[in-house]
């Protein structure tokens, strides 16, 4: 199969950017020609602020260049991973009047919230979905910016008025049941929406002896619940967790964790202290979509103390394969903590059923199966609309 994917990549590499990579290194490994048409956030530097906007909500150059890729490359499909804000939803429109089947991951909740996670003011915020997102504007959602946050609310009003996110997108690829679920209420056709989650590569067979502490890996931000940790860790009395990342919260990281906090560390020490700890705490306030700490977390043996919220309920199953605590509730983080930390043989069996839910849902294998159904299925269609025009 010949494969297009294309992405807007960030101005800090994210996790997005991280399966994009992943993706198509296993699509290559599988023998399909793969190419990506990429923008970077990088050129907003040198852009006014109107023409930052225009491409926002149309924009000519991604339109015609991919046109001339896809003339050139000729796509079986379009891989869309994210639009925002270079590439614009233009690229719909070109891949239609071509007749070329888009699929388009839905890594965050933009097409529903400009903010794209629904929190305001550290609480979830659903004030737009099904809605036109006036408000974002009056709030300034989107970094702060009435400006900002308009032109992505006149991005969105854009395009549901003429149809692009309903008509023009052949497949959408949710990460999990919940996702699914936001996206339809916000008026997706259900129809259009598989379900696939992210992957990550299998490291050795993990072992459960001699596992201690804890570990948090991400961004040092408000909306992570790094607050809500600090708080648990000074409740759970000899409780130990690691901290891995960096963020705007570096300063409060330093003053709650002192020498355990580790600062960024390469994806091998990461996977190198997952298989070490006896779990990993994911504290997040906001609705996070699918995770890769929580795929790498698994399949190292390693289960996860998250949040009961949002997706995370879906993906962690409590008593299972981690445990759940009160969003935001300190006080039951800690416990829950302290709890696991009591518990290792409790702990070493939630471990075990975390990797047997990684060998059945999260590896390249079963990731690739999944993946090329949903392309055969979005080729068919279109072929079948077009033998019907």
């Amino acid at each position: 199969m010949k494969i297009l994917i294309a992405h807007n990549a960030y101005q800090h590499r994210g996790g997005e950017d991280a399966v994009v990579e992943a993706e198509f290194a296993l699509l290559r490994s599988h023998g399909n020609e793969v190419e990506i048409y990429r923008q970077h956030n990088d050129a907003l530097n040198h852009m006014s602020r109107a023409a930052a906007a225009v491409s926002t909500i149309w924009s000519q150059r991604s339109a015609h260049e991919v046109e001339e890729l896809c003339k050139t490359f000729v796509p079986d499909v379009i891989h869309v991973h994210n639009t925002f804000p270079l590439i614009s939803p233009s690229l719909y429109w070109t891949a239609a009047r071509m007749h070329i089947p888009v699929v388009q991951t839905l890594h965050n909740f933009r097409l529903l919230c400009p903010q794209a996670i629904f929190l305001r003011d550290g609480k979830i915020c659903e004030d737009c979905i099904g809605k036109v997102p006036w408000r974002s504007v009056t709030r300034k959602c989107y970094r702060e910016s009435a400006m900002q946050s308009a032109v992505i609310t006149s991005m969105l009003t854009t395009h549901r008025a003429l149809g692009t996110y309903r008509e023009r997108i052949t497949r959408y690829i949710a990460l999990n049941r919940f996702a699914r679920s936001k996206y339809i209420e916000g008026g997706l056709p259900a129809d259009r929406i598989r379900i696939k989650p992210n992957f990550v590569p299998s490291p050795t067979l993990p072992s459960w002896q001699s596992r201690r502490g804890g570990l948090y890996v991400g961004r040092l931000s408000s909306e992570k619940g790094l607050d809500v940790l600090a708080g648990a860790v000074k409740l759970a009395g000899d409780v130990t967790v690691e901290v891995i990342g960096s963020g705007p919260l570096e300063a409060l990281a330093t003053d709650a964790f002192g020498e355990r906090y580790l600062g960024y560390r390469s994806l091998d020490d990461i996977m190198a202290r997952m298989g070490s700890a006896q779990f990993m705490v994911l504290p997040s306030i906001c609705y996070e979509n699918s995770p890769r700490t929580i795929v790498e977390a698994f399949s190292c043996g390693l289960p996860v103390i998250a949040s009961r919220l949002g997706a995370l309920v879906d993906i962690v199953r409590d008593g299972v394969t981690g445990l759940l605590f009160n969003p935001g509730d300190s006080a039951d983080l800690a416990a829950k903590m302290a709890w696991a930390a009591a518990h290792p043989e409790q702990m070493a069996r939630m471990g075990q059923a975390a990797r047997a839910e990684y060998d059945a849902e999260y590896t390249p294998e079963r990731n690739y199966e999944m993946l090329m159904d949903i392309y055969e299925d979005a080729i068919t269609t279109v072929h079948r609309e077009r033998r019907a025009a």
